[in-house]
């Protein structure tokens, strides 16, 4: 049980490390051109934070 909790979390962690590092790149190439684009931009970048959240929950239905 204790090896699928800590898959739940490290996939999840790598796949929103994936994520981010592209979104981050395209957001900070957009904020750049158009300070306008900043609160888009955000959003973009928190909406794969909600798979570590999900990876974190799944986790915890595992173990408890």
């Amino acid at each position: 049980m204790a090896i699928g909790a800590g898959l739940a979390i490290g996939l999840a962690g790598i796949g929103t490390g994936v994520a981010q590092s592209h979104t981050g790149a395209a957001a900070v190439g957009a904020v750049a051109e158009d300070r306008g684009n900043f609160a888009n931009s955000l959003i973009f970048i928190a909406i794969p934070e909600t798979v570590v959240i999900l990876g974190f929950v799944i986790a915890n239905q595992i173990l408890g």
